[in-house]
């Protein structure tokens, strides 16, 4: 069982995936967020976007799979794992740093790979690679 477990939205716009930089954390993240009880995959989905992005709508929902590593932390005697159930998605609106995320980016083959969080590092980008998600290669 995972300390953490979330649904993550992949958005991908002209080769680059759409991640967060949350206050207080370092790393890199995925759109997205913890599942509430009796809650859907999907319903989590729609309303961490509207929290975290601001009035825009995830559309085209596709489930591309489920991850488990270690969850980002600044701090390197705190071991955690998180689960993220991933959907890949478009959206539709103009997306904007909301709540407890700071800033937006737009990371793309070529981005520092270091500022991301381990889960994407280990897990996510390279199986996306394989399957041919992210023409990144691997």
């Amino acid at each position: 069982m995972a300390d953490y477990n979330k649904v993550g939205l992949l958005a991908i716009r002209e080769d680059r995936i759409l991640l967060c930089q949350k206050r207080g954390l370092s790393r890199l993240i995925l759109p997205g967020g913890t599942l509430e009880p009796g809650e859907t995959p999907e319903a989590c989905l729609h309303r961490e976007i509207r929290e975290e992005l601001g009035d825009v709508v995830a559309r085209d929902l596709e489930y591309l799979g489920t991850y488990r590593d270690r969850a980002a932390s600044d701090d390197p005697s705190v071991v955690k794992t998180v689960e993220i159930q991933l959907y890949r998605g478009e959206i539709a609106g103009q997306p904007v740093a909301s709540s407890e995320i700071e800033a937006l980016i737009w990371f793309s083959r070529e981005s520092d790979r270091e500022l991301l969080s381990p889960i994407l590092i280990n897990a996510i980008l390279p199986d996306l690679a394989r399957r041919g998600v992210l023409g990144w290669g691997e």
